[in-house]
Protein backbone atom coordinates (compact mmCIF):
# COMPACT_ATOMS: atom_id res chain seq x y z
CA UNK A 1 0.00 0.00 0.00
CA UNK A 2 1.35 3.41 -0.89
CA UNK A 3 0.07 6.96 -0.74
CA UNK A 4 -0.05 8.37 -4.28
CA UNK A 5 -2.21 10.52 -6.54
CA UNK A 6 -3.89 8.07 -8.93
CA UNK A 7 -4.35 8.90 -12.62
CA UNK A 8 -7.43 11.06 -13.20
CA UNK A 9 -7.44 12.15 -9.53
CA UNK A 10 -6.09 15.14 -7.64
CA UNK A 11 -5.73 13.81 -4.08
CA UNK A 12 -3.39 11.49 -2.29
CA UNK A 13 -5.00 8.06 -1.95
CA UNK A 14 -4.03 4.71 -0.48
CA UNK A 15 -3.31 2.55 -3.52
CA UNK A 16 -2.32 -1.10 -3.61
CA UNK A 17 1.08 -1.28 -5.33
CA UNK A 18 0.34 -4.81 -6.65
CA UNK A 19 -3.13 -4.45 -8.17
CA UNK A 20 -3.69 -0.69 -8.32
CA UNK A 21 -6.90 -0.77 -6.26
CA UNK A 22 -7.64 2.58 -4.67
CA UNK A 23 -8.69 2.30 -1.01
CA UNK A 24 -10.71 5.44 -0.39
CA UNK A 25 -10.74 6.92 3.10
CA UNK A 26 -13.86 9.04 3.56
CA UNK A 27 -15.49 10.84 6.49
CA UNK A 28 -17.54 8.90 9.03
CA UNK A 29 -21.16 9.82 9.70
CA UNK A 30 -22.17 10.38 13.33
CA UNK A 31 -25.96 10.32 13.64
CA UNK A 32 -28.07 11.23 16.66
CA UNK A 33 -31.20 12.80 18.05
CA UNK A 34 -32.34 15.68 20.22
CA UNK A 35 -34.90 13.75 22.30
CA UNK A 36 -37.46 16.30 23.52
CA UNK A 37 -40.08 15.94 26.27
CA UNK A 38 -42.32 18.87 25.41
CA UNK A 39 -44.58 18.70 28.49
CA UNK A 40 -41.73 19.79 30.77
CA UNK A 41 -39.56 21.53 28.13
CA UNK A 42 -36.70 19.05 28.64
CA UNK A 43 -34.10 17.34 26.47
CA UNK A 44 -32.62 13.90 27.16
CA UNK A 45 -28.84 13.71 27.58
CA UNK A 46 -26.56 10.74 28.21
CA UNK A 47 -23.41 10.68 30.32
CA UNK A 48 -20.77 8.81 28.31
CA UNK A 49 -19.44 5.49 29.67
CA UNK A 50 -16.81 5.22 26.92
CA UNK A 51 -13.89 7.18 25.58
CA UNK A 52 -13.47 9.65 24.16
CA UNK A 53 -14.88 12.03 26.77
CA UNK A 54 -16.02 9.42 29.31
CA UNK A 55 -18.11 11.06 32.04
CA UNK A 56 -19.23 13.98 29.87
CA UNK A 57 -22.80 14.58 28.71
CA UNK A 58 -23.94 14.15 25.12
CA UNK A 59 -26.97 13.73 22.94
CA UNK A 60 -27.59 10.09 22.00
CA UNK A 61 -25.53 9.60 18.83
CA UNK A 62 -22.96 7.34 17.23
CA UNK A 63 -21.49 6.03 14.03
CA UNK A 64 -23.85 5.06 11.23
CA UNK A 65 -23.67 1.38 10.28
CA UNK A 66 -23.64 -0.09 6.79
CA UNK A 67 -27.06 -1.01 5.40
CA UNK A 68 -29.03 1.54 7.41
CA UNK A 69 -30.51 4.93 6.61
CA UNK A 70 -29.67 8.04 8.62
CA UNK A 71 -33.11 7.86 10.25
CA UNK A 72 -32.56 4.21 11.20
CA UNK A 73 -29.17 5.12 12.65
CA UNK A 74 -30.70 7.93 14.72
CA UNK A 75 -33.38 5.61 16.09
CA UNK A 76 -30.87 2.81 16.81
CA UNK A 77 -28.38 5.08 18.60
CA UNK A 78 -31.14 6.60 20.74
CA UNK A 79 -32.31 3.13 21.75
CA UNK A 80 -28.78 1.80 22.36
CA UNK A 81 -27.55 4.73 24.44
CA UNK A 82 -30.70 5.80 26.25
CA UNK A 83 -33.24 3.01 25.85
CA UNK A 84 -35.60 5.74 24.66
CA UNK A 85 -38.44 5.44 22.20
CA UNK A 86 -38.73 8.47 19.93
CA UNK A 87 -40.61 9.76 16.93
CA UNK A 88 -38.27 11.53 14.52
CA UNK A 89 -39.49 15.00 13.54
CA UNK A 90 -36.96 15.90 10.88
CA UNK A 91 -33.30 16.64 10.36
CA UNK A 92 -32.26 19.61 12.47
CA UNK A 93 -28.47 20.01 12.25
CA UNK A 94 -25.58 19.06 9.97
CA UNK A 95 -22.13 19.79 11.39
CA UNK A 96 -18.91 19.19 9.47
CA UNK A 97 -15.90 18.30 11.63
CA UNK A 98 -13.15 17.93 8.99
CA UNK A 99 -10.17 17.67 11.35
CA UNK A 100 -11.54 14.35 12.69
CA UNK A 101 -13.01 13.26 9.32
CA UNK A 102 -16.63 13.29 10.54
CA UNK A 103 -20.02 14.71 9.63
CA UNK A 104 -22.60 14.88 12.46
CA UNK A 105 -26.35 14.82 11.79
CA UNK A 106 -28.93 15.42 14.53
CA UNK A 107 -32.67 14.80 14.19
CA UNK A 108 -35.32 16.47 16.31
CA UNK A 109 -37.15 13.71 18.15
CA UNK A 110 -40.22 13.55 20.38
CA UNK A 111 -39.89 11.23 23.36
CA UNK A 112 -42.86 8.86 23.26
CA UNK A 113 -42.70 8.17 27.00
CA UNK A 114 -40.41 8.60 29.99
CA UNK A 115 -39.34 4.95 30.01
CA UNK A 116 -35.62 5.36 29.30
CA UNK A 117 -32.44 4.01 30.89
CA UNK A 118 -28.71 4.12 30.29
CA UNK A 119 -27.42 1.61 27.77
CA UNK A 120 -23.96 0.03 27.84
CA UNK A 121 -22.30 3.15 26.40
CA UNK A 122 -23.94 5.48 28.95
CA UNK A 123 -23.37 5.90 32.67
CA UNK A 124 -26.61 7.80 33.16
CA UNK A 125 -29.46 9.33 31.16
CA UNK A 126 -31.39 12.34 32.37
CA UNK A 127 -33.82 15.02 31.26
CA UNK A 128 -32.63 18.64 31.44
CA UNK A 129 -34.34 21.98 31.04
CA UNK A 130 -32.23 24.52 29.17
CA UNK A 131 -31.20 26.23 32.43
CA UNK A 132 -30.06 22.88 33.90
CA UNK A 133 -27.84 21.70 31.05
CA UNK A 134 -24.26 21.18 32.25
CA UNK A 135 -22.84 23.32 29.42
CA UNK A 136 -19.23 23.04 30.67
CA UNK A 137 -19.55 19.25 30.86
CA UNK A 138 -20.81 18.57 27.34
CA UNK A 139 -18.68 16.03 25.51
CA UNK A 140 -18.33 17.64 22.10
CA UNK A 141 -18.70 21.05 20.40
CA UNK A 142 -21.22 19.51 17.97
CA UNK A 143 -23.50 18.79 20.93
CA UNK A 144 -23.23 22.25 22.47
CA UNK A 145 -23.78 24.01 19.12
CA UNK A 146 -26.77 21.80 18.32
CA UNK A 147 -28.36 22.35 21.74
CA UNK A 148 -27.79 26.12 21.61
CA UNK A 149 -29.49 26.33 18.21
CA UNK A 150 -32.29 23.99 19.29
CA UNK A 151 -33.17 26.18 22.28
CA UNK A 152 -32.84 29.34 20.18
CA UNK A 153 -35.37 27.88 17.70
CA UNK A 154 -37.63 26.34 20.33
CA UNK A 155 -40.29 29.05 20.23
CA UNK A 156 -40.75 28.65 16.51
CA UNK A 157 -40.66 24.86 16.75
CA UNK A 158 -43.33 24.66 19.47
CA UNK A 159 -45.58 26.94 17.38
CA UNK A 160 -45.23 24.51 14.47
CA UNK A 161 -43.11 26.86 12.37
CA UNK A 162 -40.46 25.46 10.08
CA UNK A 163 -36.86 26.32 10.87
CA UNK A 164 -33.99 26.04 8.40
CA UNK A 165 -31.50 23.21 8.63
CA UNK A 166 -28.70 24.33 10.94
CA UNK A 167 -25.27 23.86 9.38
CA UNK A 168 -21.85 24.60 10.81
CA UNK A 169 -18.22 23.81 10.08
CA UNK A 170 -16.22 23.15 13.23
CA UNK A 171 -12.53 23.45 12.44
CA UNK A 172 -11.15 24.02 15.91
CA UNK A 173 -9.84 20.97 17.76
CA UNK A 174 -11.37 20.13 21.11
CA UNK A 175 -9.09 21.22 23.97
CA UNK A 176 -9.07 18.53 26.67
Amino acid sequence: MSLVIPEDDNRLRHVCADCGTVHYQNPKLVIGTIPWWQADQQVLLCKRAIEPRRGYWTLPAGFMENNETTEEAAQRETTEEAGARVELLGLFALLNVPHVHQVHLFYRARLLDLDFAAGTESLECRLFRESEIPWQDLAFPTVSHTLQRFFADLGALTEGQAVPLYTLDIRKRLQV
